[in-house]
C-alpha cells in the first residue's frame, strides 16, 4: 500500500490501482500487443480483469515505487523503442494520476505475435 501525506491527512494508493494505471497505460502504447503471465513455461497473453498479473508493483525504500511489466510484442517493430516508448508513457500517467514517484520501470518481453 502506497501512502501520500498532506497536511489534511494521507491519502492510501493500494498497488492494484497503480497496476491497473499502468495496465491501461502501457496498452496505448504503439507495437503491444499485450501483457503476459508465465506459468508453469507457457506465456498466456492476459486480457479482461486478469490483465493485471503481467504487473508487478513493488514499494523501493526511499518512498518510490518499481514496476515491472511482462509484455507480448507485435512482431515486426523495434523491441527497444517500444519498450522505451511503454517506459515513458507509463511512468507519465503512474506519476500523474497518483503523484508517487517512481524510480524505476522493467518491460520483459516474454513474446512476440504474429497477426
Amino acid at each position: 500500500m502506497n501512502t501520500i501525506t498532506n497536511q489534511y491527512g494521507f491519502i492510501s494508493i493500494d498497488s492494484q490501482v497503480v497496476a491497473q494505471v499502468a495496465y491501461r497505460a502501457a496498452m496505448e502504447s504503439y507495437g503491444l500487443v499485450g501483457l503476459a503471465y508465465k506459468s508453469k513455461g507457457i506465456v498466456e497473453l492476459l486480457k479482461g480483469e486478469n490483465a493485471t498479473k503481467g504487473v508487478r508493483v513493488e514499494e523501493v525504500e526511499d518512498d518510490t515505487i518499481a514496476i515491472e511489466l511482462y509484455v507480448i510484442m507485435q512482431y515486426g517493430t523495434n523491441i527497444s523503442i517500444v519498450a522505451d516508448n511503454i517506459i515513458e508513457r507509463v511512468k507519465y500517467s503512474v506519476e500523474t494520476m497518483t503523484k508517487l514517484k517512481v524510480s524505476k520501470i522493467d518491460i520483459n518481453v516474454q513474446g512476440i505475435r504474429v497477426k
